[in-house]
């Protein structure tokens, strides 16, 4: 079977470039809200962190975030999945799409809290007792001084994390979620053709991300320069 004769096969004849589409926004919308989700949650864990930390207070709220960091980083993201979907939400008729949302969220936000309680503690102590002594209490020091000054330094990370829950959202077709990488799946079973359909969605991935990579990278070029100014 030529080219032309597979691409139509696997794309053209009824319509099943439209499983790769609506897969393609499956994928987008449960990254961009497990994105949402993983920073919110890795700030407040790495807010909390560095607290205990630099103060010694939030001693119970630091190790339940311990606790957290530990079980999320330490266990493999599908079986995270697996556990929401058919354990904790096995008898509750919820939507496949809000888990894998709240999975890839909650497995985000770990490795957030890392990266944003690094560039918390990367700000010298010093902006912390100049804050202090300018009449700021705690809270308001870190709004105003050491959270921007971090935030500045992991943005780049940031980004890459998003980069990275991009891809590792591929594994949502475990719950039967018809994300991009189903798509292509759906696709190979329809027409026993594994070459084309998956090849498709790789190209899609790496365009994705070779995107994402070029908006980091100014983003990285923004920043610095606005250092040396």
């Amino acid at each position: 079977m030529g080219f032309l004769e597979s691409f139509r096969q696997n794309f053209i004849e009824e319509n099943r470039w439209q499983y790769l589409t609506d897969g393609l926004k499956t994928t987008l919308i449960i990254t961009f809200f497990a994105v949402i989700i993983g920073m919110l949650l890795g700030f407040l864990v790495a807010i909390i962190r560095s607290t205990h930390l630099r103060t010694g207070k939030l001693l119970i709220p630091d190790l339940i975030c311990r606790l957290y960091l530990t079980v999320i980083r330490g266990t493999p993201v599908v079986v995270q999945l697996l556990i929401i979907y058919f354990v904790i939400f096995a008898s509750v008729p919820i939507s496949k799409t809000f888990v894998a949302v709240i999975a890839f969220g909650i497995n985000s936000g770990a490795y957030v809290a890392e990266i944003v309680r690094g560039g918390i503690m990367a700000v010298d102590i010093g902006q912390l007792e100049a804050g202090r002594s300018l009449g700021l209490n705690y809270r308001q020091t870190m709004i105003s001084v050491i959270m921007p000054q971090a935030l500045k330094t992991v943005l780049p990370a940031l980004a890459n994390e998003a980069i990275v829950l991009l891809k590792e959202t591929s594994v949502a077709g475990y719950i039967a979620i018809a994300d991009l990488t189903k798509g292509g799946d759906i696709i190979r079973s329809q027409t026993f053709s594994a070459f084309m359909p998956l090849i498709a969605v790789a190209v899609i991935y790496l365009v994705m991300v070779v995107l994402l990579t070029k908006l980091v990278n100014l983003l990285e070029r923004r920043l610095a320069s606005n250092d040396h100014r």
